[in-house]
């Protein structure tokens, strides 16, 4: 046994965030607040996704990578 037995704290109820930021950072500062964002608008619906994108460029490129190589061959 040691000469300083910690003992282990009980807390009656659990910390809210406004609380445990008291805790830590002290009172809130009067150069910050909160503010409420409105929501997101709705993003509009593209008429070529990605992944179409990505694969018509696939395509393309090899079309040139074809052509390339029969300009080569005499």
């Amino acid at each position: 046994m040691g000469l300083f037995r910690r003992r282990k704290k009980t807390r009656l109820h659990e910390l809210g965030e406004a609380e445990a930021y008291h805790h830590a950072y002290g009172a809130p500062s009067v150069e910050v607040r909160t503010v409420k964002l409105p929501p997101r608008r709705k993003r509009y619906a593209l008429r070529v996704s990605g992944e179409d994108l990505r694969r018509r460029f696939q395509e393309r490129l090899e079309a040139r990578e074809d052509a390339e190589e029969g300009k080569e061959r005499p």
